[in-house]
């Protein structure tokens, strides 16, 4: 007998060499057996949870939105009058520059016509002195009249003390019964608007 059918003898029936495949019921348990890796993953469930919260932020963020748009209208607004104030008070400025004499001017047309009148009556043949120092005075009251309705006050200060900010001293002269500095005649009268200077008075000063 060979080597081989000895061997062939000693071996026990139903086992299997080391080594060699599975059996058919082996292997589709060891299959059961694995995990499934799809199976393990399982989708994430949704969160209903956080649907109020999720609403509440796009309503805050329209209302925040609507809030952006009505004041960006508001500054529009805003910056469309400051403009229009600009432009009115331009235009009152230069309206102002050009007919603030307006109204004095009208003052003065009457002062006008009276003086062309008193000339008139002047050059005639028959002409009466009396009746045109007349003339004269009333033309002379009414441009008086005309200054001060517009604030113009003259300086006429004979006898007051010397004052640099409203007189111009012309001389100084010895006075008697006159303090020093003070004015002893005007030679001609000076003007202010308001508080503002328009003329100096020409004055004599006492030594």
């Amino acid at each position: 007998m060979s080597n081989e059918q000895s061997a062939e003898k000693h071996e026990p029936d139903g086992e299997q060499p080391q080594g060699g495949a599975p059996k058919e019921g082996e292997a589709r348990d060891t299959a059961a057996a694995e995990p499934d890796p799809e199976a393990a993953v399982e989708p994430a469930a949704d969160a209903p949870a956080d649907e109020p919260e999720i609403a509440q932020l796009r309503q805050e963020l329209e209302s925040a939105t609507a809030k952006a748009g009505e004041y960006w209208e508001r500054l529009v607004r805003t910056e469309a009058e400051k403009e229009n104030v600009r432009k009115r008070a331009e235009r009152d400025v230069e309206s102002a520059r050009r007919y603030a004499l307006e109204k004095f001017a009208t003052e003065l047309l009457a002062v006008r016509d009276s003086l062309e009148l008193g000339k008139e009556a002047a050059s005639q043949d028959d002409a009466d002195v009396e009746k045109l120092r007349e003339g004269t005075e009333l033309t002379l009251r009414m441009l008086i009249q005309a200054m001060e309705k517009f604030s113009i006050e003259e300086i006429n200060p004979v006898g007051e003390k010397f004052d640099p900010e409203l007189h111009q001293a012309m001389s100084m002269q010895e006075a008697e019964g006159q303090e020093p500095n003070t004015v002893v005649s005007v030679m001609q009268k000076g003007y202010r608007l308001n508080d503002r200077l328009l003329r100096p008075a020409l004055v004599m000063v006492a030594k």
